[in-house]
């Protein structure tokens, strides 16, 4: 994402710390002024904000939950497939669409680590972390569908978590509110609830997303 955000609110409960561009500053500023805290991040009051930003061309874009994990509660959970841990240097044939959530093969440089659940030699559930920062790493699943609530998921994300937090970083993790499926692996996983993030982008962008 190009930065800096023209537009990016986050809370972690009780405040909001809003990054914006000088022209959108006032209308910011009105929008968190006017609501509270928890009402920013939710329809139908981000309508109005949406309303707002469009005498800039922007609208409101990407809406999610971040989760951190809980370290009493984190620990390797098992699954009926062969987990392994996967470097870099192994990632060239994975980065192909179904695996999107994983890896992202247009910020390669970012991916820093990954975890593996195999069928005999095939690949059917791959968790990997992106470098986000300096201190704190991305999880992002995929499960082929046909292997899929049998425990795969929650398997790699726990088991990455751990070697994320064996190098000194912190994991975390994103799940759109909507994506219930995702939210029920944070939590299995041993993550919590830790912050929410919305961020707005140009018109352009959005409308391309939608094509």
């Amino acid at each position: 994402m190009p930065l800096p955000l023209e537009c990016d609110l986050v809370s972690y409960g009780n405040n909001i710390v809003a990054q914006v561009s000088p022209r959108m500053k006032e209308t910011v500023e009105w929008y968190i002024g006017k609501f509270p805290v928890e009402h920013c991040f939710e329809s139908p009051n981000v309508i109005a904000l949406n309303e707002k930003l469009a005498q800039f061309e922007y609208k409101v874009c990407f809406m999610a939950e971040y989760f951190l994990p809980d370290i009493n509660e984190l620990k390797e959970l098992s699954c009926d497939y062969e987990i392994r841990v996967l470097h870099p240097e192994e990632f060239e044939q994975y980065y192909t669409a179904a695996w999107g959530n994983a890896l992202c093969k247009s910020r390669k440089h970012l991916d820093k680590l990954a975890v593996g659940a195999f069928d005999d030699d095939k690949l059917i559930g791959l968790a990997g972390c992106s470098a986000d920062c300096e201190t704190m790493y991305q999880i992002g699943v995929d499960v082929l569908p046909e292997y899929r609530k049998k425990g795969v998921a929650s398997a790699i994300t726990s088991r990455i978590a751990l070697e994320i937090l064996k190098r000194g970083k912190v994991p975390f993790y994103c799940a759109a509110w909507s994506n219930i499926k995702s939210v029920r692996n944070a939590i299995r996983s041993g993550f919590r609830p830790a912050w929410v993030e919305l961020t707005a982008r140009s018109s352009e962008f959005v409308d391309k997303m939608n094509k």
